[in-house]
């Protein structure tokens, strides 16, 4: 028998030279590695190391989606998506959307039940992204919390794929496309 699929396209590891600090910032560090390539060829790697971040699918008792609309500055523009955030440190993942589903939405989960764990993009970061589905989520508060500038969207769960059809432009990152296809793939409300 061969190999098993998440070993058989693997094309063997860098091995590394030595490493250094490029920046430290509030939210990520950029460490600099350099590596030796299979081949033998010497290059440099910029890796951004990330704590690890988490985002909820939150469905009120009602059936309601609960996206939000935030402006992100990295890229210029507001956007609709879940509700996530970073892990803060000695904070486990599933304590992390609670904390997060209550600050950017004002609702509370009645279960959180993780969906599934991945990197973001390996090709330069390390960050673990943990997205959660939150079932039976109800007000737990006033909205999002004043440091957060957000507007809650509840969207009745029917309408879901609407927003992922082709040529909708309402969903443009990835991790609500993936949440909310894992949503749809296992919905059975």
């Amino acid at each position: 028998m061969g190999k098993p699929i998440a070993e058989a396209d693997a094309t063997g590891r860098e091995a590394l030279l030595g490493s250094s600090r490029g920046f430290d910032g509030k939210r990520v560090r950029v460490r600099v590695d350099a590596v030796r390539l299979p081949s033998g060829r010497e290059t440099v790697r910029e890796v951004v190391e990330h704590p690890g971040a988490v985002a909820i699918v939150p469905i009120t008792i009602d059936d309601r989606v609960l996206l939000i609309r935030q402006h992100h500055h990295a890229i210029g523009r507001a956007l609709l998506g879940l509700p996530a955030g970073t892990i803060d440190p000695d904070e486990a993942p599933i304590e992390t959307a609670r904390r997060e589903l209550i600050e950017e939405t004002g609702y509370a989960a009645g279960r959180l039940v993780e969906l599934v764990s991945y990197y973001t993009s390996p090709g330069y970061t390390d960050e673990r992204l943990t997205l959660f589905r939150a079932d039976d989520c109800r007000p737990a508060g006033n909205g999002p919390s004043p440091d957060e500038l957000i507007s809650v969207v509840p969207v009745p769960l029917a309408e879901i794929p609407l927003l992922l059809a082709p040529g909708s432009d309402q969903i443009r990152e990835a991790k609500t496309l993936i949440g909310l296809l894992l949503l749809l793939r296992g919905s059975s409300r």
